[in-house]
């Protein structure tokens, strides 16, 4: 090869390396809103059932660094809530679930209602703030829907 071909080939590396950091960058700590309107078993998680208000499920990882502290967050925001359920899920060796649920990053959240509809899904650097919104926003639709 030669060194024009080696250096081309490095910087087509490089401009891609700077591409893919740039779009997830900008998905980290993204809320989103999935449209699809079905109930997911709990069994799906490992548990046998899922919070009577919300449930936060965090998808992890065992080697996501960021991990541990949203855990310790959103354990601590279930605990203050009542009828929010937490349930952790290690997907390292468990590949089928992460593609099952699309997973890019670690951490990911998905806030479920109580009936077991996703209503949010959170991934990256996950913001309290953000976390108690969510839960706040499917307490109302349970409100309006009991």
């Amino acid at each position: 090869m030669s060194p024009l071909t080696g250096l081309a080939f490095l910087a087509g590396l490089v401009v891609l390396s700077l591409v893919i950091g740039l779009v997830l960058r900008a998905r980290n700590g993204r809320v989103t809103h999935p449209a699809v309107d079905d109930r997911l078993d709990p069994g799906l998680f490992g548990v046998d059932a899922l919070g009577p208000a919300a449930t936060v499920v965090q998808f992890s990882t065992e080697v996501c660094a960021r991990c541990p502290g949203t855990k310790r967050l959103l354990t601590a925001l279930a605990d203050e809530r009542e009828g929010v359920d937490f349930v952790h899920v290690d997907v390292t060796h468990n590949p089928a679930l992460a593609s099952r649920f699309n997973l890019l990053q670690t951490p990911t959240v998905l806030v479920l209602d109580g009936a077991g509809r996703t209503a949010a899904r959170l991934s990256g650097v996950i913001a309290r703030e953000s976390v108690i919104a969510e839960l706040d926003v499917v307490g109302e639709g349970n409100r309006a829907r009991g």
